[in-house]
This record gives C-alpha cells, structure tokens and sequence, in this order.
C-alpha cells in the first residue's frame, strides 16, 4: 500500500512538471505567433513562466541559482528549477508527515532543498569532467598553433572553433575578455576559478607563464598532453574501483528510510509513537547520526581530489 501511495505521488508530480513544461511550450509559441502578426512585444505579452523567471532572476536568490545554473552548463529556467525543488519538498513533507509522523515533515523540507542543491553540484562535476577530459586534445591543439606560429591569444580562439563543448564555451569566454581590452593572464584566471581543478590550474600556469617570459611553449604543452592523458586514465580506474563503495554509502540513506517505513509498515504508529516518546526521540536521533555520519565517512575516504 504503502509503495502504492509513493509510486501514485511522485508518477503525479512527473506529470504535474510534464504538463507544465508542455504548457508553457505552447504559451510560448502562442505569444511569438501573435507578436510576429501584429508587430508588439513586450513583458506582458510573455508566458507566465517567462514572466515567474524574470521577476526570480531579479532577486538576489535567483541571479545565484541563474549563475549555478551558467557554471553547470544547464539549460533549464532559475523558476524551472526552484519549482522542481518546492514539488519535491512538498511531496516528501507530505509523505513523511502522513506516514511516518509530523515531526519529520521536516525532512521533508530538508530534501527539497538537498535535491536542488545535488542537481547543480552534479551538473557542475559533470560539466568540470567532460572539461578535464578534453585537456590533452586541448594542450595538442594549442601546441600545433603556436608551432605554426600564432599568438597565443589566436591559439586559444582557434582551439574553441575546433573542440566541442564545455570547452568550446569557456575558450569562448576567454576570447571575448581578451577582445574586451581583458589580459590573457586574467582571462586563463577567470577560467581557472570557474572550472577549478588542478589540471586546469597547471595549464593555465604553462600558459601564464609562457605569455609573460616566454619559453618553449609547444614543447611544454606536449608534454602536458601526455601527463594529461596518463591522469585521464588513472582517474578513470579509480572511479570504476571506487564504484562500488560510493553505491554503499548511497544505500546507507536509502536504508535509513526504508527501515522506518518497514517499522511503520509492521507496527503501524511506531515512528509517530518514536517522536513522541524520550526514549525514542534519541534512538532516533543517534541512528540518523549514524547512518549520516557513515554516508558522509563513505563520501570522505571514496572522493577524488581534483
């Protein structure tokens, strides 16, 4: 029953987004259809989602989420996002209150806004990944240009013509702070901030230092090719090893959970009578600990400095 009522509740608010998705789909279009016969446009001629996301972009929380959103590489609308985190929130506090007990619906709360913030630290990681792994094409591609005889500045623009994206946008962003009057030093900077690991950070520092005193850069640039392909796939190893051991620390909050439905699913009231008891409260609260405390040790000891 209890399976029943959580595959009913979340089903309806994947549908509940897909209609609203869909809608806003033909809002738009509408609203193009009629600006473009009759010659009008404006704020008030836009879908109420473009209206919702404009109104959130100029609040201090949605020019940060519209700026995590720019650094993960995600398409998706600041309002889009929120909305998705506030379903989720309600769904879980609903769940949690009517099932397990009121007190917990503020757990509830609690994962809405952990699955908002999981959403673009995984977009971003993926985004810093797919960046690292294109670093050796990226250092060869550099290298053959300055051998050619280029400027390092025109290296850069041609290596984002050629490469796909995340690296094609970030060279990009480069460019057009180097042709804004921005040095190059403070352009790679800026590119070492946004991506932030350590082979960026040692590209960038062979760059700087070879626009400002000069050296044998094409010969430093292969060289950072082959260690970068050699860390490419020691990196890779390490992750299939440590698979394992990260899906363990994920089963450990799914176990959390699934063993207070369980309870309540034998003893119906159990988890209700837990929060109201003393007794209870600190079983509670020492078990949450424990099994936090081991998901966030898993996390510790399984992470990859980058």
């Amino acid at each position: 029953m209890i399976a029943l009522v959580l595959f009913g509740a979340v089903l309806g608010v994947v549908l509940a987004l897909l209609g609203l998705r869909d809608l806003a789909s033909a809002l738009t279009t509408r609203t193009r259809l009629i600006a473009a016969v009759t010659g009008t446009s404006g704020v008030r001629e836009l879908p109420l989602i473009d209206r919702c996301d404009r109104l959130l972009c100029s609040t201090r929380v949605g020019r940060n989420l519209e700026r995590e959103l720019q650094l993960a590489g995600l398409s998706r609308r600041p309002v889009v996002i929120l909305g998705a985190g506030a379903s989720i929130a309600l769904v879980s506090t609903y769940l949690l209150w009517t099932l397990l007990a009121p007190v917990l619906g503020l757990v509830g709360l609690a994962m809405g806004a952990l699955s908002v913030r999981w959403y673009l630290r995984r977009g971003r990681e993926r985004r810093k990944e797919q960046f690292i792994g294109q670093l050796p094409e990226l250092a060869r591609v550099l290298a053959n240009a300055t051998n050619a005889g280029l400027s390092l500045a025109t290296s850069l623009a041609i290596a984002g013509d050629e490469l796909e994206d995340p690296a094609r946008s970030e060279l990009k962003r480069v460019s057009t702070s180097v042709m804004f009057g921005s040095d190059l030093a403070s352009a790679l900077d800026d590119l070492r901030e946004r991506v932030g690991s350590r082979e960026v950070g040692v590209l960038v520092s062979t760059l700087v230092v070879a626009s400002r005193s000069g050296g044998s850069l094409v010969s430093s640039l292969r060289d950072i090719a082959v260690t970068l392909d050699a860390r490419k796939e020691t990196r890779r190893e390490i992750r299939t090893t440590l698979s394992q051991s990260l899906a363990t620390g994920n089963l450990i909050i799914i176990l959390g959970f699934g063993m207070l439905f369980l309870l309540n699913a034998i003893q119906p009231g159990t988890v209700q009578i837990m929060t109201r008891n003393t007794i209870g409260q600190i079983a509670l609260v020492v078990s949450s600990g424990l099994f936090v405390g081991g998901f966030l040790i898993i996390r510790r000891m399984t992470r990859i400095e980058q």
